[in-house]
């Protein structure tokens, strides 16, 4: 099987923090860039800002180590699938969520599900790192597993943003110190309109990052809610 920019760099990086650092519960939560119970609190907050309910069906595709997938663990119960390319990170979402949540390493660029079987499709910090086609078949394969009314939900950065310029600022250093920096990608507001349209996606909201705030918390990522029609 083909190995993807995005499998190498983040199994370096996990191994990396797990060697540098103190504690298993540190790198788990530096893998996935820190504040691992607020920032699950959050992405459980947009999903249900975007329609979660009892008794739905959730893929969470770039689980990490489970910060989402720990958050709605407490919540109400829901049939939920985490998709992940690093074993590390699965196996400690496993021990961080209730028992009957799925785990699944994958490393293609598709979802590894039936279609027409699940109500929401979340990709929190995920579509930052990839390449824009790959996120629009990531994007098309999401669609099929969607049933009708489903919806996907994605964080994005944006240069129109002045507080995720810093992102690119800091990717622009670590290229100069002639270091090799994992990939940041930004995607426009246009740009998502564009692709749900080829992709027959009903555009739902596209919010601002710091819009969107629960209990005075926000993500810092932009969101994206699409709906399969």
């Amino acid at each position: 099987m083909a190995k993807f920019h995005f499998v190498e760099d983040y199994q370096k990086l996990v191994k990396s923090l797990i060697r540098n650092s103190a504690t298993m519960d540190e790198a788990m939560s530096k893998a996935v860039g820190g504040d691992y119970d607020k920032v699950g609190q959050i992405e459980r907050d947009i999903l249900l800002y975007a329609g979660l309910k009892e008794g739905m069906s959730v893929v969470d595709y770039g689980c990490g180590s489970g910060r989402l997938a720990h958050a709605l663990s407490s919540l109400f119960s829901i049939d939920y699938v985490g998709i992940d390319v690093v074993d590390e990170l699965l196996s400690y979402a496993a021990t961080k969520s209730a028992s009957h949540y799925k785990f699944i390493k994958h490393h293609a660029l598709n979802v590894p599900l039936e279609s027409d079987s699940v109500n929401l499709v979340c990709a929190f910090s995920l579509f930052t790192h990839l390449l824009h086609h790959e996120t629009f078949m990531y994007l098309e394969d999401m669609k099929r597993v969607l049933k009708k009314d489903g919806i996907i939900v994605f964080s994005f950065l944006e240069f129109a943003l002045p507080g995720h310029w810093s992102v690119f600022t800091s990717t622009i250093e670590t290229q100069k110190q002639s270091a090799l920096p994992h990939l940041n990608m930004f995607i426009e507001k246009s740009v998502i309109e564009v692709w749900a349209r080829h992709l027959g996606l009903t555009v739902v909201e596209l919010i601002d990052g710091n819009d969107m705030k629960f209990n005075g918390n926000a993500l810092g990522q932009s969101i994206a809610i699409l709906r399969k029609s």
